[in-house]
């Protein structure tokens, strides 16, 4: 029995429909080395995608991988209730230089979703031991994803994920999220003042003196295909949620470290959350962390004698892994010292030139979208009226099956197609994979 074989004897993959790895079989890894993978057959694939989001500064980049050799050689865990080590308490140090002005208080978990989990709680007790008990409801955005561990279903919006689960989650009050390029107030980006807005105003004017937070994706909703919005949105929750006493939860999971072309994506806005959540790029995609991060208004309602219960009683066996840390202490010196994102942001545009000449004109392109290197191409049936495909026809899939052959990571979002490389990707790197995938869209589009 070979390696796939055994693969599909024993591993229940993530995301994944099982029956689709009978044709499409798993593609065993051997290794990779900057943007790139290899199989074990040596096939090469560009990791367009940075491995689901997380892989920042590329596979196996030297700096990362002397600190984590480093750290290995002294500690490789310890628990983190009344014990601590230097990495984690220099990481904190490093990451207050660069967080939204505000935020200053850590508490360590080990995935997005755990990051997630802690900020509802953290923001519910505050608002309990604060006197504000009728502050119980949460609201989140239409189309929005937090993930996928129950209390992070019941603030998402996408019924992929939780449709099956509705009778375990929270009644959560779902505000209508902007969609620009479908804009029902008939405004381009450029002209927009989030009209849009309004559904939220709606909802806090409702619902606001039961609300104890509201969470939201910054400016992309990944989940939703890469929905981009403006930061001017931002600035009116910021507002309203001041009026309202509604504590801000900023899910920076997947738009942290330089995704969006800034630090964070709350940076866009020049206004800060009051609870923070990151992960994947934190670490450079190499060891599972997750921070929520909040300021010490927050910290402060659960400061008190054991006694009085205040305290937050929520914990991670891996909370502040030493080796974790030390991953994460590599991203900010590399982020630091070769000056990546303004590299990035360089090849930005670059990238987003790129796919525009290519694709743009392309009469099933309805729009190519980008915030940082992170660009996405909407498939449409027809680009006048933005008409999609059948989502039983797999479009996305097919085309990502198709650039799977090329040497291409495409993972599709329904029929959204995205880039999302890696920091450091070059030039030609950038030209092989907008060639590849347009190649493969035009390969499997005119049979449809």
């Amino acid at each position: 029995m070979n390696l796939v074989e055994k693969d599909l004897k024993y591993i229940w993959h993530p995301c994944s429909q099982m029956k689709d790895y009978e044709k499409l079989k798993s593609i065993i890894i051997d290794h990779g080395k900057g943007i790139y993978l290899y199989d074990k057959d040596g096939k090469e694939y560009i990791d367009i995608v940075s491995s689901w989001w997380c892989n920042l500064l590329g596979h196996c980049n030297p700096t990362i991988n002397e600190y984590i050799k480093n750290q290995l050689d002294n500690l490789e865990h310890v628990i983190f209730a009344n014990f601590s080590h230097e990495p984690a308490i220099k990481l904190c140090e490093e990451l207050s230089k660069i967080i939204p002005e505000g935020l200053t208080k850590f508490n360590f978990s080990d995935n997005g979703s755990a990051s997630v989990e802690s900020a509802l709680k953290m923001s519910f007790q505050y608002q309990y031991q604060m006197g504000n008990k009728k502050k119980t409801k949460f609201m989140c955005l239409s189309e929005g994803y937090h993930g996928e561990t129950i209390g992070a279903l019941s603030v998402g919006s996408m019924d992929l994920y939780a449709k099956i689960y509705k009778l375990m989650l929270m009644d959560t009050i779902h505000v209508e999220a902007p969609d620009c390029y479908r804009c029902p107030y008939g405004k381009t980006r450029e002209c927009c003042n989030a009209e849009c807005f309004e559904h939220a105003e709606k909802s806090f004017n409702k619902y606001g003196e039961e609300t104890c937070a509201i969470i939201i994706e910054p400016l992309l909703q990944g989940s939703a295909g890469m929905r981009i919005y403006p930061p001017i949105y931002l600035k009116k929750l910021r507002k309203i949620c001041d009026e309202y006493k509604v504590i801000l939860i900023a899910d920076e999971i997947a738009t942290g470290f330089g995704r969006t072309g800034k630090m964070f994506a709350f940076d866009h806005a020049n206004v800060s959350p009051d609870i923070m959540c990151v992960s994947k790029g934190l670490t450079g995609g190499y060891m599972p962390m997750a921070i929520t991060i909040t300021t010490d208004e927050i910290y402060n309602a659960f400061y008190d004698d054991y006694n009085k219960g205040k305290a937050f009683m929520h914990s991670h066996t891996y909370s502040g892994n030493p080796l974790g840390c030390s991953a994460a202490l590599a991203v900010q010196k590399i982020l630091r010292e070769e000056a990546i994102l303004e590299k990035a942001n360089v090849r930005a545009d670059y990238l987003n030139n790129k796919l525009k000449d290519a694709l743009l004109e392309h009469q099933n392109i309805g729009e190519i979208r980008s915030i940082g290197l992170i660009n996405a191409m909407e498939l449409v049936k027809d680009k006048k009226t933005k008409e999609g495909y059948d989502s039983e026809l797999r479009i996305g899939y097919e085309v990502y099956k198709r650039a799977l052959n090329k040497g291409l990571i495409l993972r599709p979002l329904g029929n959204v197609l995205y880039f999302n490389p890696p920091l450091i990707i070059n030039e030609e790197e950038i030209d092989k994979a907008v060639s590849i995938c347009k190649e493969s869209i035009e390969d499997i589009i005119y049979q449809y």
